[in-house]
């Protein structure tokens, strides 16, 4: 009986927290954890790490055990009886490679930060799909209320001029004339359903699970200046991360050139069990200096391939620095555009909204007809679902220049 009212109740409060609307901030997080191109990305960094202890690996020394059984004709006097054991501890240690290792490090490094930054420059841009998604189901959530409010402004005024039709005040064609329009909104209000519908369907696929409604949070007024932006826009992640690749390049120039450098290795083995002919020797040690000489032109290949790559990555951090610039100042006038379109419109909205309201107490003192009622109810509603739209238009515009700058909060 208790695990039954425990479920009951985890059930009640768990529909409870589905019928909670999402805020902005809500979704970007249920998306950052739904999202296969994040968890890819953050599997990429894992992916560098492994490299970074390959690279590292290549300095250290390497230890193994080997055992050997040879067998050969015996020999008089032969200890073993004409076979050879021999078990023994081996290891080598390079000393010198032309710091190819330690280069191929450091270029292991760079990848892996350049690779963590492109992350978050991802995620960044996710942000923009979320905010788009968002405030494009918000734009006509808050659409088909306006176009509600007008469907019983317009039920109203058919039932007034019924009463007025019936005491001969109104004409049937003013009548027929509302009721015309109260048609019109019906159908229009279906089709925003539909769209609103549609945006739903995408603002679950980004966050991986149903919601019953969306909250739009305050309005994007924050003060900011030009010069601010565009100079953080050079520490955007992605021009970051093209940073980090132009360092990972040069590194890989170092590991080219040091194949032109002789390389120096320190070998040797500790035996545990040899053959007679060489018994009571324990150990013993080489030192390798290798200096190469001449290998087909393929170290020279190598090394300009190297400095030609290292040459494109620096063409490219000057193209996204520029690229990132003019994101930043297209989005800001964007978004000063914006704000100033969705002022105009709010005053555009209050005009409206007086007249409607002077022209219904004109049509009750007779001083106009119908029609002109009707005209204000609808110049009403335009100006209503304009500045609607219009102000979604600004959060999208708004989080456009933060992704812009690189900057999420």
């Amino acid at each position: 009986m208790k695990k039954m009212i425990g479920c009951i109740i985890f059930l009640f409060c768990a529909g409870v927290a589905r019928a909670e609307g999402l805020t902005l901030r809500e979704c970007y997080a249920l998306t950052l954890k739904r999202s296969e191109a994040i968890a890819i990305q953050g599997e990429l960094i894992k992916e560098t790490e492994g490299l970074m202890l390959q690279s590292l690996s290549t300095a250290l020394p390497k230890v193994a055990f080997a055992y050997s059984q040879k067998w050969q004709d015996a020999r008089p006097n032969d200890t073993f009886g004409g076979s050879t054991p021999e078990a023994k501890f081996t290891f080598s240690q390079p000393l010198f490679t032309g710091f190819k290792e330690f280069a191929a490090i450091s270029a292991s490094k760079h990848l892996g930060k350049q690779r963590a930054q492109e992350l978050k420059r991802a995620k960044e841009l996710l942000f923009t799909d979320v905010s788009d998604a968002f405030y494009l189901y918000l734009s006509y959530q808050q659409d088909l209320e306006v176009l509600e409010t007008t469907h019983k402004a317009l039920e109203e005024r058919v039932a007034e001029l019924v009463k007025r039709q019936t005491i001969g005040k109104s004409r049937p064609s003013e009548v027929a004339s509302a009721q015309s329009k109260l048609l019109k909104n019906e159908a229009t209000t279906e089709g925003v359903r539909s769209q609103r519908e549609t945006a739903g369907q995408l603002m679950e696929f980004l966050i991986g699970q149903t919601f019953d409604h969306l909250i739009e949070e305050d309005a994007a007024r924050a003060d900011m200046k030009p010069e601010d932006l565009y100079m953080k826009a050079d520490g955007r992640a992605d021009v970051v991360a093209a940073r980090e690749s132009v360092m990972a390049y040069k590194n890989n120039v170092t590991a080219a050139r040091s194949t032109f450098l002789p390389s120096v290795t320190l070998g040797g083995n500790i035996y545990a069990k040899r053959g007679d002919a060489f018994e009571g020797n324990d150990w013993d040690t080489t030192l390798t200096v290798n200096v190469p000489l001449f290998s087909g032109l393929s170290d020279v290949g190598q090394l300009q391939q190297a400095k030609s790559q290292a040459i494109e990555a620096d063409l490219r951090l000057s193209q996204m620095r520029r690229k990132a610039l003019l994101e930043v100042r297209q989005a800001y006038t964007s978004w000063q555009s914006v704000i100033r379109r969705v002022d105009a419109l709010a005053k555009a909205l209050e005009a409206s909204d007086k007249n409607y309201a002077l022209q219904v107490d004109d049509f009750q003192k007779s001083l106009v007809n119908n029609l002109d009622v009707l005209q204000a109810l609808e110049d009403l509603q335009s100006s209503r679902r304009d500045w609607v739209s219009a102000k979604a238009e600004a959060h999208r515009a708004y989080s456009t220049l933060k992704v812009s700058v690189g900057e999420i909060d």
